[in-house]
């Protein structure tokens, strides 16, 4: 597809370049509060599967203690202890997701596309992921905005990653499949918008 191939790269760099330059402010504001709380790194780093397979290392604010995936699971839920307390307003706004403009300019992720996965959850479902990952994961996807909220969804469960696996990632990727055969420019447009009406709402 045209617009897949050529000029969907195109608006992921220049819309993740002027977002980045916009937002550099905040980003600096955000920063120096993570550090003031606790003294430990800015980025949390996380590798994740690219397309075609390709690992890369997915960028956010770190809204957790250090080393918590040594902790407990990868999964987060709302009532989780080891988020921080800038953390819970980062999360809350979805302001921890704004380092990923990095991944975007990098050519790791796109605005939109299927969440990116750990490795060990892309295993347990292989062979759905063996076409998720023929297009781009992304920052935002018709599944981020069923799941926008999934940490209070998650929360007061005791065995969250079982619940996860079993329950939430299925759902998530059947909105996976419905966005790659949605591709368009509207398509991505829309979502977008919906993206960021839902988060300032």
């Amino acid at each position: 597809m045209f617009y897949q191939r050529y000029i969907k790269r195109f608006l992921d760099f220049v819309l993740a370049l002027l977002g980045i330059i916009f937002l550099l402010p905040i980003f600096i504001v955000i920063a120096i509060l993570i550090k003031k709380e606790d003294g430990g790194s800015v980025l949390f780093k996380q590798v994740r599967v690219g397309q075609n397979g390709k690992p890369f290392k997915i960028y956010k604010f770190r809204t957790m203690v250090e080393n918590a995936e040594k902790l407990g699971s990868q999964v987060t839920k709302g009532d989780d202890p080891r988020i921080t307390k800038i953390g819970k307003f980062l999360r809350k706004y979805k302001l921890d997701e704004l380092p990923q403009l990095l991944n975007v300019l990098k050519g790791d992720m796109s605005l939109v596309g299927p969440r990116p996965e750990v490795p060990k959850y892309v295993e347990a479902y292989k062979e759905d992921y063996s076409e998720i990952l023929k297009v781009k994961p992304g920052i935002t996807d018709y599944a981020t905005l069923e799941y926008v909220n999934e940490e209070e969804v998650l929360k007061g469960v005791q065995d969250v990653e079982k619940v996860y696996l079993e329950k939430v990632l299925p759902e998530k990727i059947k909105y996976y499949k419905r966005y790659i055969n949605d591709i368009s420019f509207l398509t991505d447009l829309k979502l977008i918008i919906k993206t960021l009406i839902k988060i300032i709402r």
